[in-house]
């Protein structure tokens, strides 16, 4: 990095289109009723709108940070832009629920080659004493771009229609592109061999793994979806041991995991990812099937989590760097899940939507203290030789948690739907297919409370899930690191080989 040159318009302009890849994960939860009603779809291929598209993400994050290390994370990151926006484009012109999955899923790779380039610009240009504060903005976006998805998402479904969640990413990526040309620097490349079997144990295990909890209830969780899990279990667990076994340069260094800190960042951040992704699943759902709202209604009970959690995430970001790792996020931790198992109580027909909002800007607060000061503990003792590695790990584990968080709740959700004597169709349907709001009275206080309960019964599960992130969290340490010892300090000085 040149003296005289600011890194922080480099990374304003990557955050620009990491805004945009973010937003596309949680925006679909707001339209999925649309979707299923003009799409003719089922719960369980609305979720795969959303599966597809973490799955497709997840799967290449770890190769796509050693692409960025090889070519240039500019390059890199531009051709993943290319490729997200014109994917865009392909789903919003879908005309079936099959083409806009497959339509998902390349727009989930150009956001894998995009995200891990946004790390490795924050470690590779901003000094350590900075990197907090960068990751404070790098965070808050991802935190403020998750909670305003739906809510953009709301306006558009009752403005243009679900589409148009999709075209709205077309002239952002036109002119994300440009920033990236004009203010990102050409970072010097480092060559590194490419784990071609790791590749593809991870690749292969992932999919089943996710494939198999997503289809499981829609299969009565028979012997091919329990054969499905299983392998990819045992197949995960042999990229494991090729990784540790690997002389050459693995696709996961496992050297990375000697940092505590690093390692118990993975596992609180896929806590974190999952239960996000699972709370909004289930609220969005009541929101609009139990409480009648429309996307628009629904996505403004929780305005006020977005807006606390972007205003609030850079100041902790900075505020990080001064205190013990493992004070802000755990005390993140410990609020959200406290607020996700007040949201499963309160999820009844007749609950204070007043109370729900206020209880949404709570966890914006949580969220706050959660996102970025994970991210900085991550990356804050890594080497600038294994940023692509260590943001591709980071990035991978965190994506995990969204992929498996929407799989896991909507089989549960759909097995508690299942459970309450409601059909598989879209919820807050009678049997024959009528809406809710068209129903009797009597019938339709039946239908509403037995999908209230089965949407308050599964967002227990992501508040547990927390409590994995929290203990993590609270074991963090402020002793050196494995990457602060006088090796690794003195091969961050060494040129790049």
């Amino acid at each position: 990095m040149s003296a005289q040159r600011s890194p922080w318009p480099a990374l304003y302009a990557v955050i620009a289109g990491f805004f945009m890849l973010v937003l596309e994960m949680n925006i679909v939860a707001v339209a999925n009723p649309a979707i299923m009603t003009d799409l003719d779809a089922d719960v369980s291929q609305a979720i795969w709108v959303t599966s597809a598209y973490l799955l497709a993400y997840t799967v290449p994050l770890l190769v796509a940070g050693r692409l960025g290390d090889r070519f240039g994370p500019k390059n890199v990151y531009l051709l993943g832009l290319v490729v997200f926006t014109g994917a865009s484009l392909w789903c919003g012109s879908s005309t079936s629920i099959d083409e806009l999955i497959t339509a998902r899923v390349a727009q989930g790779l150009g956001a894998a080659l995009m995200t891990p380039q946004t790390m490795a610009v924050i470690t590779r240009t901003f000094p350590p004493a900075e990197r907090g504060a960068a990751m404070g903005l790098w965070g808050g976006t991802a935190g403020l771009a998750a909670l305003l998805g739906p809510i953009l998402g709301g306006v558009l479904v009752d403005w243009r229609g679900w589409e148009w969640i999709f075209y709205v990413n077309v002239p952002v990526g036109v002119v994300a592109f440009v920033l990236a040309v004009w203010l990102v620097p050409a970072l010097e490349t480092r060559e590194h061999g490419f784990d071609l079997t790791g590749m593809a144990l991870s690749a292969i295990g992932l999919f089943l793994v996710v494939f198999g909890v997503q289809e499981g209830n829609a299969r009565h969780w028979d012997a091919v979806t329990r054969v499905l899990i299983v392998t990819g279990v045992v197949v995960l667990a042999l990229f494991v041991l090729t990784q540790l076994r690997h002389t050459g340069e693995p696709l996961v260094p496992m050297s990375l995991f000697r940092d505590r800190n690093f390692a118990l960042s993975t596992v609180a951040v896929t806590s974190m990812a999952a239960a996000v992704n699972g709370l909004f699943v289930v609220a969005y759902f009541y929101l609009q099937q139990v409480r009648d709202l429309s996307p628009t209604e629904s996505a403004t009970v929780f305005a006020p989590m977005a807006l606390l959690t972007g205003v609030l995430a850079p100041v902790v970001g900075r505020i990080s760097d001064r205190v013990p790792p493992r004070v802000i996020p755990t005390t993140g931790f410990a609020l959200f899940a406290a607020t996700l198992f007040t949201f499963a109580a309160i999820m009844t027909p007749d609950s204070s939507l007043v109370l729900f909002t206020i209880v949404g800007a709570v966890a914006g607060v949580a969220n706050a203290f959660v996102w970025a000061p994970l991210a900085a503990t991550a990356i804050r003792g890594l080497p600038p030789r294994q940023a692509g590695a260590g943001s591709g790990v980071f990035l991978t584990t965190r994506q995990m948690g969204f992929t498996l968080g929407s799989a896991v709740i909507g089989a549960l959700l759909s097995a508690l739907i299942a459970a309450q004597g409601l059909p598989s169709g879209p919820i807050g349907e009678s049997g024959d297919g009528t809406a809710v709001r068209d129903l009797p009275p009597e019938l339709r206080d039946a239908v509403v409370a037995k999908t209230s309960t089965a949407l308050s019964q599964s967002a227990y599960l992501p508040a547990v899930v927390l409590l994995i992130g929290l203990v993590a969290s609270a074991l963090f340490t402020t002793r050196p690191s494995a990457a602060r010892t006088p090796a690794a300090e003195s091969e961050r000085s060494a040129p790049p080989r």
